[in-house]
């Protein structure tokens, strides 16, 4: 699978985070926190998270406590943001609203 190494651009960025409020820019990746009414409904959008992940090749970094859920993303092959952040944040923000 190809792996796009561009970088994010800021205005790339701040359009992205402007789109998806929950999003929140730190430390060269995006994050955000998920809240769930239970613990395993919050287990269930992690698999939904990693199939998507898997089949993308972009893995996040995943914080699992009690209700919340905590993606960060980052394409640490370049060190930094690239399209394929934004991207599978989106997903994910489709999986949490599914």
């Amino acid at each position: 699978m190809a792996t796009d190494k561009t970088r994010l651009g800021e205005s790339e960025l701040l359009k992205f985070l402007s789109e998806h409020p929950g999003w929140r820019a730190e430390e060269g990746s995006i994050t955000r926190t998920y809240e769930f009414k239970r613990f395993l409904d919050g287990i269930h959008f992690v698999e939904r998270v990693a199939d998507a992940a898997e089949r993308e090749d972009h893995h996040p970094d995943i914080d699992i406590r009690y209700r919340k859920v905590t993606l960060r993303l980052s394409s640490h092959d370049v060190g930094g943001l690239t399209p394929r952040d934004p991207k599978l944040a989106s997903v994910a923000d489709e999986l949490y609203r599914a």
